[in-house]
């Protein structure tokens, strides 16, 4: 699975201002649910739900706040570059400033998984970190991204 199977390119966001980590999970959840036409509300306490479990901040200032989602029919991810880092609680203690709000229908556990993988092993990469933090706008984003995808699959 490569990240351009479920990435939204047009909801790819360069410089969200976050506010707080529940007022960003909010703000992730409102666009989800309008790129998508479910119920925010609904993302929005699936994600909360998760992070209850423990921090989806991952390190080297990158979060994957995921969920699953009744009536969702496939894996379904944005990606959005903070304006300001904030504090996620993330493993190494770092602020995130690179989200990927991933989330996948309730029977997809192994293409969740895939699909978790698949962005680990974009943001791996020190040097593709630096080009999506150096990257002013969504279609700059994008081709890091893209370009970094097809790079992991070769």
């Amino acid at each position: 699975m490569h990240l351009s199977d479920f990435l939204d390119f047009d909801a790819i966001k360069p410089a969200l201002s976050g506010g707080n980590k529940r007022s960003l999970l909010q703000q992730l959840a409102n666009l989800a649910g309008q790129r998508l036409g479910l119920d925010s509300a609904l993302i929005h306490a699936s994600l909360l739900e998760r992070e209850q479990l423990g921090s989806t901040g991952f390190g080297q200032g990158v979060a994957i706040p995921h969920g699953k989602i009744e009536g969702l029919n496939r894996i379904y991810c944005i990606f959005v570059r903070l304006a300001e880092p904030l504090d996620f609680k993330a493993i190494d203690g770092r602020p995130v400033d690179l989200v990927f709000l991933l989330l996948s229908p309730p029977d997809a556990g192994a293409e969740h998984l895939k699909a978790l993988a698949a962005i680990s092993r974009v943001t791996r990469h020190s040097a593709v970190l630096e080009k999506m933090r150096g990257a002013r706008s969504r279609d700059a984003l994008a081709a890091v991204l893209l370009g970094a995808d097809e790079r992991d699959a070769a």
